[in-house]
């Protein structure tokens, strides 16, 4: 398998929150577009992450729908989300890893922006400031707003940072 690229119809799943709800894509999206953000809770590069990421919500509070979907099981991935303020759906795909392994992606953090045709528009592997700003981008123009800048240069944090092996990847163990 390999990682879904942009212009591939997103895969249909259905994951439980922290909150104790079923999410589906797409049935809970209503026509608007999303980003996934696939997550481990042991991944320094996702720490760095989600502070920008929830800029993003920040900026855009309608009109998208953001989902972080972690990796690791329930009780650390709410005291991670709890760490990070994580104020959106938290979804857990730690059982079989069954949404990492139809999204495939290579690292984490990953994210996904799935347009409101149901396609895969823009994918961002590991910590870029360029990527969250062109993610900044595409979510102003779906809602109608001005873009906004979430990760400035100059704030001490760095342009860019390789992501942690995704958990889907990991060898089996016997």
């Amino acid at each position: 398998m390999t990682m879904l690229e942009t212009g591939a119809l997103a895969s249909h799943f259905t994951l439980l929150g922290l909150d104790g709800r079923d999410y589906s894509l797409p049935g809970d999206l209503s026509g608007q577009p999303a980003v996934l953000a696939f997550f481990r809770v042991k991944c320094d590069t996702c720490d760095l992450a989600f502070p920008y990421v929830n800029r993003l919500r920040e900026a855009y509070p309608d009109g998208w729908t953001l989902w972080a979907i972690s990796q690791d099981d329930v009780e650390r991935t709410a005291e991670y989300a709890g760490r990070f303020g994580l104020s959106y759906p938290v979804l857990n795909d730690s059982a079989g890893l069954e949404v990492s392994r139809l999204y495939d992606p290579p690292s984490t953090p990953t994210l996904f922006l799935v347009g409101t045709d149901g396609r895969i528009e823009y994918t961002s592997t590991g910590f870029a400031k360029a990527d969250l700003n062109e993610l900044s981008r595409r979510i102003a123009a779906h809602v109608g707003a001005t873009a906004v800048e979430v990760a400035g240069e100059g704030d001490g944090e760095p342009a860019m940072k390789p992501g942690c092996m995704a958990r889907q990847l990991f060898p089996v163990r016997r």
